[in-house]
């Protein structure tokens, strides 16, 4: 998918998947009629694609800051790349 979000063109296809919660049910890849995937841009721009299969709803890109795909990082379940690879730092020690 391609959208523009203030002049900048965010393109799920030249963008690197990151981390998603979309995964097999057993009977579908969907999570409740809809999926979140965290992806980052080649200027190392972060942003959401949403997708729905609900009616009245359509998929859409939701561009987020350095900190707000750290959140997502960590609540999406199913990682593409390790934390430093996406966020070029390792973890912060608990």
């Amino acid at each position: 998918m391609k959208q523009i979000i203030n002049g900048k063109l965010y393109d799920t296809e030249k963008a690197q998947l990151v981390a998603h919660d979309r995964y097999w049910d057993g009977s579908n890849w969907e999570r409740h009629g809809r999926n979140t995937y965290l992806y980052k841009t080649a200027k190392g721009n972060f942003f959401l694609y949403r997708t729905t299969r609900w009616q009245g709803e359509r998929d859409h890109i939701e561009p987020v800051s350095i900190e707000e795909a750290k959140h997502w990082y960590e609540q999406l379940p199913e990682h593409e790349m390790e934390y430093e690879e996406a966020f070029g730092e390792p973890p912060e020690e608990a």
